[in-house]
C-alpha cells in the first residue's frame, strides 16, 4: 500500500456531523489518546467552534482536521473588540504525518478566517513548526491568559490583531480541563 498523497487530489471542507466519528477515531490515532477528541466534542457540542475541516481523499477518506474555538476578550481594554480564535486541535493520521497535509490545513484555515474578519489566531504548538504559518512567540506575549511560554503563539490576520494589544482572553470551557 503506497501512503504517499498526491496533494492536487486532496479535498479540503468544512467539517460536517457525519465526519463526528471519523474525527474522533484521526484525534485518537494522532495524539495516542482520546483528550483532544473529547476537546473537539465538548467544543463542538457547546457551540465554541468557529471553523472546524477536514482534509480528505477523493474517495472521502478523512486524513486531517483543523479545529478553530473563539476565544474571548476578557478586559475592557483596546482588545476588547477583537475577534480571536484558537487553533486547536490538528491532527492528521500517523500514517500520512509529515507530508504537508496539517499545513494545507493550517493555511486554508487561517485564509477562511481572514476572510471572515478574525483578527488574531492563538496556538499551543510547536515552535519549530507554526512560526512558518505566521505564528509568532513574541506577539503572543500580549496575549494574557491560562498559558504562556515559547509554545504558546500568535498569528494576527489583521492590522487590529497586532495593534490592539495586549489583551487579556479566556478560553471556551471545555478548554479548563488542559489549564
Amino acid at each position: 500500500m503506497n501512503d504517499e498523497i498526491d496533494h492536487q487530489e486532496l479535498v479540503l471542507r468544512a467539517a460536517t456531523p457525519a465526519d463526528e466519528i471519523g474525527i474522533r477515531e484521526l484525534n485518537t490515532a494522532a495524539f495516542g489518546q482520546d483528550n483532544e477528541a473529547r476537546l473537539v466534542s465538548r467544543l463542538r457540542h457547546c457551540g465554541a467552534l468557529v471553523l472546524e475541516m477536514v482534509a480528505q481523499t477523493p474517495r472521502g477518506r478523512i486524513l486531517g482536521h483543523i479545529a478553530f474555538s473563539r476565544v474571548t476578550p476578557a478586559d475592557s481594554g483596546p482588545g476588547q473588540g477583537l475577534l480571536v480564535t484558537c487553533l486547536a486541535p490538528m491532527a492528521v493520521w500517523p500514517e500520512f504525518q509529515h507530508q504537508g497535509i496539517g499545513g494545507k490545513l493550517i493555511t486554508r484555515s487561517l485564509e477562511l478566517l481572514r476572510e471572515k474578519g478574525e483578527d488574531l489566531v492563538v496556538v499551543l504548538g510547536y515552535p519549530t513548526y507554526y512560526p512558518r504559518f505566521g505564528f509568532d512567540a513574541e506577539l503572543a506575549q500580549k496575549v494574557h491568559g491560562p498559558y504562556s511560554g515559547i509554545a504558546f503563539m500568535a498569528c494576527a490576520l489583521s492590522e487590529a490583531g497586532s495593534r490592539d494589544l495586549p489583551v487579556t482572553v479566556t478560553f471556551a470551557t471545555p478548554f479548563e480541563e488542559f489549564e
